[in-house]
């Protein structure tokens, strides 16, 4: 048995339950993961919140999870190759990492990079995937000055790493206490609010390639629209009905196309995080029979950094 978070009403994750469910043991194709940290996301209350198509009550909560393998299906193997039981595993694109153990398809799971904590490796590939796609979509390459809303955010921190990666320079905003991050991980910090595109534009001194929108306030695209002068090289993930009403991009992961890009990246992103080169700032961790209790916290706006679960 497992216990396991289960949304059986859509609403807050108040309203969930915590329950001790049967564990189907691993047919072909398929592994079981004891879990040792689940990653924590907005998506995890936000897609429970409200009657979505093709999600049906109830529920499984999160996304991304690290552990071990207990077992696996019959002719099975991880996707990155081989898997015995005990082995160190990350895994995302699965449903209902909110548990002490899980049955999800073997094509999602990973071994874990050694040096990454399970805390860290839970929390890499959601974030991730996410900034490696809102990169790809601007086509961001080196030598642009690129503009990122919410800079110091899980997604903004890991666009920060993977351009630099690309050789790009970028403008992050953040609230002034959160300018230490940006510049950490290698971004110019420009505080949000009003002036906000003359301080952009004085900090860029020159053209601003691409803006990528991780917040969705009307300041963010009203910015973007005004500093770039592309519209395909503009993308949100929040603003969407804003994106199809001015004709620049929207992703999510629901997307077809986003979800193949997503499941492509994942082995790049474990390489680079196996590297030392794409870091996951923890700021908090919590039982993982308090996860509402994490989540409203997330909710509040400002965590400094990802939260895990760890049961």
């Amino acid at each position: 048995m497992a216990r396991v978070w289960l949304a059986e009403q859509w609403g807050s994750p108040d309203t969930w339950t915590f329950v001790e469910r049967e564990v189907p043991r691993p047919g072909r194709g398929e592994v079981t993961i004891r879990v040792h940290a689940a990653g924590v996301n907005p998506a995890d209350y936000k897609h429970v919140a409200s009657p979505r198509p093709g999600l049906e009550l109830p529920a499984p909560i999160g996304y991304e999870v690290a552990g071990e393998l207990v077992e696996l299906g019959p002719d099975t193997e991880i996707a990155s190759g081989g898997g015995a039981p005990g082995d160190a595993v990350v895994a995302f694109r699965v449903r209902g990492g909110y548990a002490t153990e899980l049955t999800v398809p073997a094509a999602d799971v990973f071994t874990k990079p050694e040096r990454l904590s399970d805390e860290e490796a839970a929390n890499l590939l959601l974030a991730g995937s996410t900034a490696a796609q809102m990169l790809d979509v601007t086509r961001v390459a080196a030598g642009d000055t690129v503009l990122v809303h919410g800079a110091s955010g899980a997604v903004g921190v890991s666009i920060l790493q993977q351009a630099a990666e690309l050789g790009a320079r970028v403008i992050g905003t953040a609230s002034e206490g959160s300018f230490a991050r940006v510049r950490r991980f290698g971004g110019h910090p420009v505080a949000y609010g009003p002036g906000l595109a003359e301080r952009v534009r004085a900090e860029a001194n020159g053209p601003i390639a691409a803006a990528l929108d991780t917040v969705g306030t009307e300041e963010a695209v009203e910015v973007s629209l005004a500093l770039v002068a592309d519209r395909d090289r503009i993308v949100t993930i929040v603003a969407s009905g804003r994106a199809k009403a001015e004709g620049f991009h929207a992703i999510a992961g629901a997307q077809p196309e986003s979800a193949a890009f997503r499941d492509a990246v994942r082995p790049r992103l474990l390489q680079l995080a196996g590297e030392g080169r794409l870091q996951v700032p923890i700021a908090r961790t919590y039982p993982l029979a308090d996860a509402p209790e994490a989540l409203r916290f997330l909710a509040e706006g400002h965590p400094g950094g990802k939260l895990a679960l760890l049961p």
